[in-house]
């Protein structure tokens, strides 16, 4: 459990950082190197949820969600609320209540204005799958759009330090199978994100990470808070 202490520093280190995409590239770049983290948060269909706010270690959704808290917020109790409404419906800390499915994240985020889905001028792919993967929730039929991954040149004039992407997945029964944080260096397009493969968060071209994954699509959200 990270403690309300070390929270208070991260953010006094951002306090005087202006708008939200430098605060999300400042906070993201502040994680490099942490250890990635295997089942993450406590909580199933028969194990009450607890809110985990870990600060040492992380995957790819939780260093996500936990950059996204920190760049909104003022103080550790305002991060605590931003994450409960970031990573649960309503921000209702059940286990039926989490966004298990990432499309379902992103939808409920957009609800709660938090964040919004980037509109993309571009060949559209509209997907469907039949959600199942996750024990204890009932399968369902879910419908999204995403942008095929060869149009991310085309984007990349649009695209800013802090925006979140989505790599949607080539398999029947799921929607979204990483994310990660996009970083403008200069021309260059980069991504943080909390690698199983390479052991915790790091930072790598995002033409190489597209290049060298099979996805059906990408799907680009930006985030919204008092700061941007």
């Amino acid at each position: 459990m990270a403690r309300l202490q070390t929270v208070e520093r991260v953010l006094d280190e951002v306090k005087n950082v202006p708008g939200m995409s430098l605060r999300l590239q400042s906070l993201s770049k502040r994680f490099l190197g942490r250890p990635y983290s295997i089942n993450s948060l406590v909580g199933s269909a028969e194990i009450p949820e607890v809110l985990t706010l870990s600060l040492d270690g992380f995957d790819c959704v939780t260093y996500m969600e936990t950059v996204v808290a920190l760049a909104g917020a003022r103080t550790p109790n305002d991060f605590t609320s931003r994450l409960k409404r970031i990573r649960y419906d309503r921000g209702k800390v059940e286990w039926r209540r989490r966004n298990h499915y990432m499309t379902d994240w992103i939808r409920n985020n957009e609800r709660a204005g938090l964040v919004r889905q980037m509109k993309v001028e571009s060949v559209v792919r509209r997907k469907e799958r039949l959600l199942n993967v996750v024990p204890g929730l009932p399968p369902k039929k879910q419908r999204f759009a995403c942008t095929p991954k060869q149009s991310i040149r085309s984007l990349a004039r649009v695209l800013e330090s802090g925006d979140l992407i989505f790599f949607a997945s080539t398999r029947s029964h799921l929607d979204i199978f990483h994310c990660g944080i996009v970083i403008r260096d200069g021309d260059r397009l980069r991504l943080r994100h909390a690698s199983r493969s390479q052991g915790g968060v790091v930072e790598q071209d995002l033409q190489s990470f597209l290049d060298g994954n099979r996805m059906a699509g990408i799907i680009l959200v930006r985030p919204e808070g008092p700061h941007r």
